[in-house]
C-alpha cells in the first residue's frame, strides 16, 4: 500500500471563516483509504508574488475566492492550469462569461425561461481616444424610454458584469428609468423584464456535483436571507432547480457556484446565475455552512485523489445538439442536460469515492459543528462582523440557527449538544 500526499491551496480575499473551518475539518479527516492506497491532504494558504511562468507548482488543486477581481492570481491560475495541471474547481478562461451577458445567452440557447433581456449602450463615453469618432460614425440613436416601454414595466437595470447587486436599480415607471441610466455613468447596462409577482425566489449552491437549492430573501439584511426551508419547491420544480445550476457549472467549467431563480407557478425564471466564487461565509449561509464546508472537502478531496483532469474551455455543441432537438419538450431537454452534467462531474463515480474514502463524513462533521473549535470560530466572525452592542443578538441567532441543523441532520452516533466556550 502507497501513501500519496495531496496539497490544496487556498486562494483568500478577506475571509476568514469558511477557510478556517475548511483547514479544521481537513486536519480531522486524516488518512483516506481509497482502491487499496492511503491518502492525505493538506492546506495551503496560497501568497502572492512574482513567479517565472516555468516554475513548478506544489498544489494538487486550489479553490480560489480571489481571482475574479484580482487579475495577478488570475494569471498564475492560467498558469498553473496549462503548465502544471493543477486542478482548479472554476476555470480563469470562462471569467468573462461571469459578466452575466454570456451565460444569460447561453441558458437563452437552451430553452431556459430566462426574462426577456435587452443591453444598452453606455450612458457616458468610455474612456478612449477613439471613442468621439466611433459613436459619431457608428453609433445608433436609440429612444430608452420606447425600449422599456415595449418590454413593459415593472424591470430592472443592472451591470453586464453586476456582482453582489452592484448598480442594480428596479425600475417600475420611465423616472426610475432615466434616473438609473443618468446615474449608470460608464457602466454596461442590462434591461431585464422582471418576474412580478412570483411566488419564490430561490439560490442553488452548487459544490462538483452536489447542489443544495435555498429560500432566498434578496430584501431581507443578509443574515436573515437564507430561510430554513426545506419544502419550498415542488419536487419537479427543485429538480429544474438544480438542473439549471449545474448545467450553468458544466457548461462554463465552473463547480463553485451559485445561481438565482424566480419561481412562478411552476415555471422556473433563471436571473443570476455567474457567481464564481460565491460567499459562503457563516454569518450568511449559517444553518447551510456545514453542508457547504463538508462539500468543498468531499469535492476537492476527489479532485486531488483521482487526479481528475481539468476541462478549461467550453464546449457547447453537446448542449446545443440537445437544445435544437425539435423532438425533444422542456422536460426532455433538461433530463438531456442533467445527464450531460452528472457526466461532466463524474458524479457517481464521485459518489462512490465519498463512501469508500470518507464513510464517517457527516459523524465527523457533526463532531466539530458541536465542539468548542466550532464555538470559537462562530464566535471569533461574529466579534469580526458586527459591533459590540449587536453580538449578544446575533451570536443568539446563529447559534440557534446551527442547533436546529445539529437537531435536523444529527446521524447514528453524533452527538447532538453543542459544546459552548
Amino acid at each position: 500500500m502507497t501513501t500519496r500526499n495531496h496539497l490544496i491551496g487556498l486562494l483568500l480575499g478577506a475571509e476568514e471563516d469558511w477557510p478556517t473551518a475548511f483547514e479544521a475539518l481537513t486536519n480531522r479527516l486524516g488518512a483516506l483509504s481509497y482502491k487499496g492506497n492511503q491518502h492525505t491532504l493538506e492546506t495551503e494558504r496560497l501568497r502572492i508574488a512574482p513567479f517565472n511562468l516555468r516554475d513548478g507548482a506544489r498544489t494538487d488543486v486550489v479553490i480560489d475566492r480571489l481571482a475574479h477581481w484580482y487579475y495577478h492570481p488570475r494569471e498564475w491560475l492560467k498558469k498553473v492550469a496549462l503548465m502544471d495541471d493543477v486542478y482548479l474547481l472554476n476555470s480563469p478562461f470562462t471569467f468573462q462569461a461571469m459578466e452575466k451577458h454570456s451565460a444569460y445567452c447561453a441558458l437563452m440557447r437552451l430553452g431556459m425561461n430566462v426574462p426577456e433581456t435587452v443591453l444598452v449602450p453606455y450612458k457616458n463615453p468610455i474612456d478612449n481616444t477613439r471613442w468621439a469618432y466611433t459613436s459619431t460614425n457608428y453609433n445608433d440613436s436609440f429612444d430608452l424610454g420606447e425600449i422599456a416601454t415595449e418590454m413593459g414595466y415593472p424591470m430592472f437595470m443592472k451591470p453586464f458584469d453586476g456582482g453582489a447587486w452592484r448598480g442594480v436599480s428596479r425600475i417600475n415607471n420611465e423616472a426610475d428609468l432615466w434616473d438609473a441610466y443618468n446615474g449608470s455613468g460608464e457602466m454596461l447596462m442590462h434591461l431585464q423584464k422582471a418576474v412580478d409577482p412570483y411566488d419564490v425566489f430561490a439560490r442553488a449552491l452548487t459544490i462538483g456535483p452536489e447542489t443544495m437549492v435555498m429560500h432566498f430573501r434578496p430584501d431581507e439584511p443578509m443574515h436573515d436571507r437564507y430561510l430554513v426551508d426545506h419544502d419550498f419547491l415542488t419536487p419537479e420544480v427543485g429538480q429544474e432547480a438544480v438542473t439549471i445550476a449545474q448545467t450553468v457549472n458544466a457548461l462554463f467549467r465552473w463547480e463553485f457556484n451559485s445561481c438565482e431563480m424566480l419561481v412562478r407557478g411552476a415555471t422556473v425564471h433563471p436571473i443570476d446565475y455567474a457567481n464564481a466564487c460565491p460567499d459562503v461565509a457563516v454569518t450568511s449561509l449559517h444553518y447551510y455552512f456545514p453542508w457547504a464546508i463538508s462539500r468543498l472537502l468531499t469535492w476537492s478531496a476527489f479532485c486531488a485523489v483521482t487526479q481528475r483532469r481539468s476541462r478549461l474551455h467550453v464546449d457547447t455543441d453537446p448542449w446545443f445538439a440537445i437544445a435544437d432537438d425539435e423532438d425533444l419538450d422542456h422536460r426532455q431537454r433538461l433530463a438531456g442536460y442533467q445527464k450531460l452534467a452528472d457526466n461532466h462531474f463524474q458524479a457517481d463515480l464521485y459518489r462512490e469515492f465519498v463512501a469508500e474514502a470518507m464513510p464517517d463524513l457527516e459523524v465527523m462533521v457533526h463532531e466539530w459543528v458541536t465542539s468548542p473549535a466550532f464555538d470559537k470560530l462562530l464566535s471569533d466572525t461574529i466579534t469580526a462582523t458586527y459591533p459590540e452592542d449587536e453580538r449578544a443578538r446575533f451570536r443568539a441567532h446563529f447559534r440557534g440557527l446551527i442547533d436546529l441543523w445539529i437537531a435536523d441532520t444529527a446521524p447514528a452516533g453524533a452527538n447532538v449538544a453543542p459544546v459552548r466556550s
